[in-house]
Formats: structure tokens, C-alpha cells, sequence
């Protein structure tokens, strides 16, 4: 899709219908790194890899800097940083799966609602809430870099998009809430983000977690 001169990947994920999931660590423990290694996991258990996409902004490990839950089980626990880089430009957010539905919630309200998602992943800026933009981002910003989210949309579908060059945090998050029509967005990673689908992969970084749609 384009948008304001920005040509975008976006994959749409219809929770209720497909199967999407999170992946960090293999049998033995090891971090899954790549879409490759996730696909050879899956393919084993009989299925294939639709699509796959990076999570949110993770430490060294590699390992998810915020909430990671897999299949129900948390791995990673809530992060309350109030400083340091993206993750904590606050409100910041925990994007979360939880049988058929799906969300998009700042952290404080995801703390107090007590859900018990099967997935989730927590990363920062909310790039939209309530359809607002981020207070701290500015139309002439001249941040430009690669950028991946996720939002969850009116017709209660995710979007995942990856621009397919530099834009500011303010047209990304136009994007998300204009164009896909999404009142509830997150940002996931920078200049590393990625995607893969059965005929491309475009990974050129290791990850922490990845998310996955498989059949």
C-alpha cells in the first residue's frame, strides 16, 4: 500500500480465523533468531509459515525487552521503564492475542485490566490510542528511519506494516490510523524490521521474538 508517498507492506490478520503466534526459543532453550529457524519449527509440527514479522524492541540475548507471552505462559514480564530510547517514549503498549480477539493496550491499562492474553508482546511508542496520535510526535520531525507496527482496526482485524523506506514516527502513525483505519496502533522495531512470506524473506538481523501466521 502507499500512503503519502510511502510504499508499505501490510499484512491482515484476522484473529478470529487465523492462526497467528509468537516464537522466542526452541526445545532446548535457544532463541529462535531468524524466520528461517522459525519456519523449520513449524514445519515439523506439519505446518507452514503464511507470514512472519518481528516483534517488539528486544536486549541483548537476544531477548524481548518487555512482556513476552507465549501460548498462555509468561516469559518475559511487564516493563515499566520510564527512561531509555523508544521503548519508554511514553505511553508505550502491550499488543495482545487472547483466544479470538485481539488488542492493543497502553501499559498501565493492560496492568490493571489483569488480562490473561496466549500472546503478547509489549514495545513502545503506542503509535495511536483511542485514534490520538502520540502527543510527543511532530509532523516535521526529521527522524527518519525504517519502521514496523502493529495495529488492531475498526473491522477488529491486526495489521502488521513495514515501510519500505525512512518515514517519521507522526506519518507512520497517520498511516495506521488513516489509511488502515486503525485507532489502536504499537511500534514494534526500527531499522532492522522484517518480514517474510513463502516466497521472500527480507530479514537481515537476528530477532527475539517473532510472530508467525501459520496453517
Amino acid at each position: 500500500m502507499t500512503a503519502a508517498g510511502m510504499l508499505y507492506t501490510v499484512a491482515t490478520v484476522d484473529p478470529g480465523r487465523d492462526k497467528l503466534r509468537l516464537y522466542w526459543k526452541d526445545r532446548q532453550g535457544q532463541p529462535f533468531r531468524t524466520f528461517d529457524a522459525v519456519q523449520a519449527e513449524v514445519a515439523r509440527r506439519g505446518s507452514a509459515v503464511l507470514f512472519a514479522t518481528n516483534s517488539g524492541i528486544y536486549a541483548a540475548g537476544p531477548r524481548p525487552l518487555g512482556l513476552h507471552v507465549e501460548q498462555g505462559r509468561t516469559l518475559t514480564a511487564l516493563n515499566n521503564a520510564r527512561s531509555g530510547g523508544n521503548f519508554a517514549l511514553l505511553p508505550n503498549g502491550v499488543f495482545w492475542i487472547q483466544g479470538t480477539r485481539a488488542g492493543v493496550t497502553e501499559t498501565g491499562a493492560y496492568r490493571r485490566l489483569n488480562l490473561t492474553p496466549t500472546y503478547a508482546t509489549q514495545s513502545g511508542p503506542l503509535l495511536v490510542q483511542a485514534g490520538r496520535l502520540h502527543p510527543a510526535f511532530n509532523k516535521g520531525s526529521t527522524s527518519f528511519k525504517l519502521r514496523s507496527g502493529v495495529g488492531v482496526c475498526r473491522d477488529g482485524r491486526v495489521r502488521f506494516a513495514v515501510s519500505a523506506g525512512p518515514v517519521n514516527f507522526y506519518a507512520f502513525a497517520l498511516f495506521f490510523r488513516d489509511t488502515l483505519k486503525c485507532p489502536d496502533a504499537l511500534y514494534l522495531d526500527g531499522s532492522i524490521s522484517a518480514y517474510a512470506t513463502p516466497g521472500r524473506n527480507t530479514q537481515l538481523a537476528e530477532f527475539a521474538g517473532i510472530w508467525a501466521v501459520v496453517r
